[in-house]
């Protein structure tokens, strides 16, 4: 990684596949997430208001019990250079340090784990919108927009592989204000499969 990553959390998702209403510029039919826009998130609360878990081995228990069909775990990275930006647009949507989790963490200033058994996927352009994250891939468009506009490209899983090329579709998509009235500040966030073999 060119930039140090802040961990913003750990979530088990299970693998989903493009749907008809998604980009057609996305070459994989099969995507990995940190949206509900796009996959399954197993809950890490009972109440369902929350996907994130604090560590690896809550998630893991629960991915283990979790009825799906091949979750995985993943651990969440945010570049340490946009966390003030997004904690910001947290803050504006009422989320703030004291609540916990992503927030809390990126706050906090969290270090991204060394996570030697875990392979990264790719970089994912996320915003997020009172609670949730958007993805480029669920908003109708903005993968063909973004590669017109960069020329880069999502790769394998619906990710992009290079740092410096999903930081700069971030970048383009944030000041070409295309994902609004959703999502106003985009950044790549890193995803890392931790699930245990």
């Amino acid at each position: 990684m060119d930039t140090d990553q802040l961990l913003a959390g750990y979530l088990v998702v299970a693998r989903g596949a493009r749907a008809d209403w998604q980009d057609v510029g996305l070459l994989s039919a099969d995507l990995i997430s940190m949206s509900d826009c796009v996959v399954d998130l197993v809950s890490a609360k009972r109440d369902g208001w929350d996907d994130w878990f604090d560590d690896p081995v809550s998630a893991e228990q629960s991915r283990v019990r979790a009825d799906r069909s091949g979750p995985h775990v993943l651990a969440v990275g945010v570049a340490a250079t946009d966390a003030p930006a997004l904690l910001q647009e947290m803050a504006d949507a009422g989320y703030g340090p004291d609540t916990g989790g992503v927030v809390g963490r990126l706050a906090r200033r969290e270090a991204f784990p060394d996570l030697h058994s875990g392979r990264a996927l790719g970089f994912e352009l996320v915003g997020f919108d009172t609670g949730g994250w958007h993805t480029w891939t669920c908003l109708g468009g903005l993968v063909d927009d973004v590669r017109q506009a960069t020329g880069v490209r999502p790769g394998r899983w619906g990710l992009i592989q290079d740092e410096q090329e999903a930081r700069r579709a971030a970048a383009w998509l944030t000041a070409s204000g295309l994902g609004d009235p959703k999502v106003f500040l985009w950044v790549p966030a890193l995803l890392v499969d931790v699930t245990a073999t």
